[in-house]
């Protein structure tokens, strides 16, 4: 970059913090908000409850296989594309009127879980959080949509972190429902995040619904057609770009977040069987948790812009050793009276999971064609989600075999043949496998 170019970047910086005043953004970052609660409650908070409520491990585990309706959201995703919603779609559009359905589904979904008795009838408790899952997802499904439609593909960056930033404040607020379950009860607490997403579904009211384009809805597209284009074509891109380095690849993708995801789901049950109150946890989550897992993501961008993504997602799989195997040291040293090391670990997890979670879609992003990149990136994130979260509904069978100690020292070890599989592709990896061919004429030529 020359000199002479200077003044332009400084402008375009200065473009770039004004366009976060338009209102499209504050719309973006209240959506971010309503699509990171709804998973927050059934993924943690859910979990401490019914560790509480003296729920065995094994049964916790096998609830997490709920969240598996965010990896297959794709399945339904055409209904929420093509389907009116009646009485709703002519009078708020097609993307306002499916966010207000799944928002109330979240709501209907949050309040079966607060006011069952998970100790009595599980089943109502399992009902409700298979209804706030599957409805968060389909919200989702809406939310992404309305990104896309709103904004240019110069803007989508920005978009995005207007997202992210409200989906952070949706963990934050998620945590502080622990503490509102401390002082108060659990069907309060529920109801309050309830109450909370027909708030953000009155914002709904109030935002632009973007505008259509009619040549998206492919009308006479059958369904096998649909599968071809939307799958079949991209995987082949894929193996006509990786060659056979497409199994290395792959397998990296599917286990590089393993053990974030096999131990997350037994953190929770960990801090009640501690003994550590639902107020601590919630104000640890809530304050420097949420601030560690800014700094984390920031500091992964960080590291990957100064030395590649490669290298920084070594650094990750190091991290990741060290974080976890901190539970493994609370397991042994944590009681109630001592919240520093309960803070210890979670502020240490949260700065790994922002590292990790920050350089690992940059790869992923890497790898994808940008003429297929949202189809393509789709279904890399399904790869990796599908399989771990599939192994997180065994983590509590794991932890009732061989103890907390133990588990978090094996979840842990998941990090040293992802860091291995790095270290091979950025050795020996073909620039495609390193992420370096962009486009999909640049792999052919």
């Amino acid at each position: 970059m020359t000199d002479v170019a200077q003044p332009e970047r400084n402008n375009r910086w200065a473009d770039s913090l004004r366009i976060y005043a338009k209102p499209v953004m504050l719309s973006m970052l209240i959506l971010g908000f309503a699509s990171g609660l709804p998973l927050m409650m059934v993924f943690q908070k859910l979990s401490f409850w019914l560790r509480a409520e003296g729920i065995d491990r094994s049964t916790i585990g096998f609830i997490y296989w709920v969240t598996i309706a965010y990896t297959i959201k794709w399945m339904w995703s055409p209904a929420v594309d093509r389907i009116p919603i009646p009485f709703l779609t002519n009078k708020l559009g097609r993307r306002r009127s499916w966010m207000l359905l799944a928002i109330a589904g979240t709501m209907v979904g949050l309040l079966v879980i607060g006011f069952s008795r998970p100790s009595e009838a599980l089943w109502v408790t399992l009902a409700g959080a298979m209804i706030l899952a599957y409805s968060g997802a389909t919200l989702d499904i809406s939310i992404d949509a309305w990104r896309i439609e709103s904004a240019e593909n110069d803007n989508q960056a920005n978009m995005a972190a207007a997202y992210v930033m409200g989906y952070r404040g949706a963990i934050m607020f998620a945590g502080f429902g622990l503490a509102i379950a401390e002082w108060t009860s659990w069907q309060i607490s529920f109801s309050v995040m309830s109450l909370t997403m027909g708030i953000t579904a009155f914002l709904i009211l109030f935002m632009k619904e973007p505008p259509r384009d009619p040549s998206v809805l492919l009308p006479d597209m059958g369904i096998a057609q649909r599968f071809a284009t939307a799958i079949i074509d991209p995987f082949k891109q894929f193996i006509g770009r990786l060659g056979p380095w497409i199994v290395p690849v792959f397998l990296l993708i599917s286990i590089y977040r393993m053990s974030d995801f096999t131990m997350g789901i037994m953190a929770s049950p960990l801090y009640a069987d501690l003994g550590y109150g639902g107020d601590i946890i919630g104000g640890i989550q809530g304050g420097p948790g949420i601030l560690a897992t800014i700094a984390g993501g920031f500091f992964g961008g960080l590291i990957a812009f100064r030395f590649g993504v490669l290298k920084a997602m070594v650094v990750g799989g190091a991290i990741t050793l060290v974080t976890n195997g901190a539970y493994a040291w609370l397991a042994q040293t944590g009681v109630p009276e001592d919240a520093w090391r309960v803070a210890i670990a979670i502020v240490g997890d949260n700065i790994a999971g922002g590292f990790v979670g920050t350089v690992f879609i940059a790869y992923l992003s890497s790898l994808t064609d940008p003429a297929n990149a949202a189809t393509q990136y789709a279904l890399l994130s399904s790869l990796y989600a599908f399989v771990n979260k599939i192994l997180a509904g065994f983590s509590g069978v794991l932890a009732d075999t061989v103890g907390y100690m133990n588990f978090f020292l094996i979840t842990a070890s998941y990090a040293v043949p992802a860091t291995l599989l790095v270290i091979l592709i950025m050795t020996f990896g073909s620039p495609a496998a390193k992420g370096q061919v962009p486009t999909g004429k640049e792999a052919e030529s």
